[in-house]
């Protein structure tokens, strides 16, 4: 059986990851399937956006620490191989298509490792999130340590690193970490509301709006403004921003072709 299942809807591509039985706990291979479903939502034109999520009561109770643990002592911890894009978005290109994330019950360590490398966050309100790592001997190494005091503050990251303790969805929301809490089972429903909408508008502006924030998190604010206009213009230059101006002048819904 795969345990992460990969399906398209039109222009989205689905990636669900099934291992309910074990509480979707995170395996090698599991890691691989993701991550050469992440190199497809980027190589095909077809696709706009992407949503993650899980089966079952939980998104994750963790790792299988026994299994990965050789590979966090080797000093490259996620074996991103060719062909793949690192779901954990720490080496290598990252996804450069928005990829939305629908979590529910325990999402635990790369489970919050994985949403802090997503666009748009929906919790349904029984989520509970842990980084535990410190009360297993390690520390995180999918990401938490770079991002998480960014996204929700130092102090509230200290907070939660540090001792391992849980929060809640409610406290997610407060923080900035998600975007949307909802009843537990709406989760998906809600992020495929966002996805789309997203698929509906331009691909190109939004690949390139993507582009501009990262290289705005990544480089100095001149150079990240040069490049913003340099990569307008072929954005400018396309068939949909011909398209874009053409609704506005007929006072129309657009229709993107991604060209």
């Amino acid at each position: 059986m795969d345990h992460v299942e990969v399906t398209q809807e039109g222009a989205i591509l689905i990636i669900k990851v099934n291992r309910p039985e074990k509480y979707n706990a995170l395996s090698v291979e599991m890691y691989h399937a993701m991550g050469e479903a992440l190199q497809r939502l980027n190589r095909d034109p077809d696709l706009r956006v992407a949503v993650l999520h899980a089966e079952g009561q939980h998104f994750t109770a963790g790792v299988e620490l026994d299994q990965w643990a050789p590979y966090f002592a080797s000093g490259d911890a996620f074996p991103v191989q060719e062909g793949e894009i690192d779901p954990m978005g720490l080496t290598g290109a990252p996804h450069s298509k928005p990829l939305i994330i629908a979590v529910q019950g325990y999402c635990f360590t790369w489970g919050v490792e994985i949403l802090l490398n997503t666009e748009i966050r929906i919790a349904a309100r029984d989520t509970q999130f842990q980084m535990l790592e410190v009360q297993r001997g390690l520390y995180p190494c999918g990401g938490a340590t770079l991002r998480l005091q960014h996204e929700i503050g130092w102090g509230n990251a200290q907070k939660v690193l540090l001792t391992g303790e849980r929060w809640s969805a409610e406290q997610a929301l407060q923080w900035g970490m998600i975007q949307d809490v909802v009843e537990p089972g709406e989760q998906f429903d809600k992020a495929m509301e966002y996805a789309r909408t997203i698929a509906d508008n331009a691909p190109l502006a939004v690949q390139g709006l993507l582009k501009s924030e990262r290289t705005a998190q990544q480089r100095d604010h001149e150079s990240a403004v040069r490049q913003m206009f340099d990569d307008l213009v072929p954005v400018m230059q396309s068939e949909d921003a011909r398209e874009g101006v053409q609704s506005f002048v007929e006072r129309r819904k657009a229709v993107f072709q991604g060209k």
